[in-house]
């Protein structure tokens, strides 16, 4: 959906990346290719994970809590972060099943008791064009039902702002304050990720989430910048902080457990609503 032809080379106008794609080449997500011209992505309907979850595992805790919600996602992300946790789907073509959006719709509202839609697992932005249409056609078919995206954020603004009206929650991973964190571990910049939270802001439920990594991250005043950022926006935004354990990549030891009731005493005399995962 979002693209413009540079000859015979396309520009991808869909995240921040601003890949621009030879002809049978891919971009970073490595889901958006060049064919003769066009941009195509090839995991549209592919579906590698589904689940049906407690609203609570996205992390989503104050948008209908003790609710079920039907949660799926496919290959491919825009990130390379090296402690992903879900990175057999995210950095690789993992094996998938091809399911139309009729068919997503009417499997979500036929589960009973399930409140919606949750696209997560992998990065639901690089699957946009697939996520926008079932988003749309569920709001069509049963407008109780609810959307939710589990994203690390970076996106550009007009795509952003186009799904919005069919989305009701966010939980939007905000990795770092630091953009050399967010550079050489995540293979990102941080200034969109920020500007897309206070946009989010404005038309959702958000709930941020922050891993604090061992050597990395696992500092007091990145959680102060994180909280004082936030409530900039609004001090009601819930803020989760989480443990890191070791995982693909990254062999740091797991998050030391002080050091994260600290910092949830830090990020509290900014925000109202602060959670601890993974402890």
């Amino acid at each position: 959906m979002f693209y413009e032809n540079i000859g015979s080379k396309v520009h991808c106008l869909l995240c921040p990346h601003n890949c621009v794609i030879e002809d049978g080449h891919f971009g970073k997500c490595n889901v958006r290719t060049n064919e003769n011209g066009k941009l195509y992505t090839v995991n549209y309907g592919e579906v590698t994970s589904v689940a049906v979850d407690p609203i609570e595992k996205k992390p989503l805790c104050y948008f209908k809590p003790s609710t079920e919600i039907f949660s799926v996602g496919s290959f491919g992300c825009n990130f390379t972060c090296t402690f992903c946790q879900n990175y057999s789907i995210s950095q690789f073509h993992a094996k998938s099943q091809f399911v139309t959006k009729e068919d997503l719709v009417k499997e979500a509202v036929a589960i009973p008791d399930n409140i919606g839609i949750a696209f997560t697992y992998n990065e639901p932005s690089i699957w946009y064009e697939y996520v926008y249409d079932c988003a749309k056609l569920l709001k069509e078919t049963d407008p109780s039902k609810v959307v939710v995206l589990v994203s690390n954020g970076y996106i550009r603004e007009e795509p952003l702002k186009e799904l919005l009206p069919y989305v009701d929650a966010m939980n939007i991973d905000l990795k770092s304050f630091n953009n050399e964190y967010y550079k050489n571990i995540c293979g990102g910049t941080i200034n969109p990720v920020l500007k897309n939270i206070e946009t989010a802001a404005k038309a959702c439920h958000v709930e941020i989430a922050t891993l604090l990594v061992s050597g990395e991250n696992d500092n007091l005043e990145e959680v102060e910048n994180i909280a004082s950022f936030i409530r900039a926006i609004d001090k009601n935004i819930p803020l989760h902080l989480s443990r890191y354990f070791p995982r693909y990549k990254l062999e740091n030891p797991p998050t030391d457990i002080v050091f994260i009731k600290k910092a949830e005493e830090t990020a509290k005399k900014y925000l109202t609503r602060v959670k601890l995962g993974n402890v």
